[in-house]
């Protein structure tokens, strides 16, 4: 446990931090595997959102983020 009263902060800076970004990356798994089973226009912008989040938050690299999304674009064709 951190003794300095900055290093505390700092343990509940990253506690909320890290709440946050497991619920994004939850949410945007959860958005693919739904347009996976969809395959709608509506579907595909919600996942297309929490992708673009994941990766603005750098949860997800650029290019991966890419990747997704073209993969998702074909998924709704």
């Amino acid at each position: 446990m951190p003794i300095l009263k900055n290093a505390k902060k700092a343990l509940r800076s990253s506690k909320r931090k890290a709440a946050y970004n497991s619920e994004l990356r939850s949410k945007m798994r959860t958005a693919v595997k739904a347009l996976q089973t969809t395959k709608t226009k509506e579907a595909l912008g919600v996942a297309y959102s929490f992708i673009d989040r994941a990766a603005k938050r750098s949860l997800i690299h650029p290019n991966a983020a890419g990747r997704m999304k073209q993969q998702a674009s074909r998924l709704a064709k």
